[in-house]
């Protein structure tokens, strides 16, 4: 069995993962949410096989959301693009540091941060400087 493959978007304009949730759910209520892209994944098979799509929020990946489906839409420029159909449970993750990038990345099951364990999603989160100098270390 193959591993899923994943994909790595920054979250542009949150501040946290309370940030992150609380848009979705203004936007899409208890139901999945969906991230328009531009560019439509070539390996979608595999991306669909067990992927998450893994948000970095303030230069660390902190969450998670399993990819439940591709769907295609038109935007209003008429221009074909992907939405990526997203289960609404948030998985916090350890925080791994990740530099800016433009658009989304594929990202192997082999570099993905561990989800936090049960509770520890509720916990205040550690400074930011704090967890990148901590994961910097392999201490995350």
């Amino acid at each position: 069995m193959t591993q899923p493959l994943h994909i790595l978007k920054l979250c542009v304009g949150a501040e946290s993962v309370e940030d992150l949730t609380d848009w979705q759910r203004a936007h899409f209520g208890t139901g999945p949410a969906r991230h328009v892209t531009r560019m439509w994944p070539k390996r979608a098979e595999e991306v669909l096989a067990g992927g998450s799509l893994y948000w970095v929020i303030k230069g660390q990946i902190l969450a998670r959301q399993p990819i439940l489906d591709l769907q295609p839409v038109t935007g209003a420029d008429g221009v074909a693009r992907c939405a990526l159909v997203l289960d609404p449970a948030v998985i916090r993750t350890d925080a791994v540091p990740r530099r800016p990038f433009q658009g989304w990345r594929y990202f192997p099951a082999t570099e993905a941060p561990r989800d936090l364990a049960a509770g520890r999603g509720q916990e205040e989160p550690l400074p930011g400087d704090l967890q990148a100098a901590l994961a910097e270390i392999g201490l995350r």
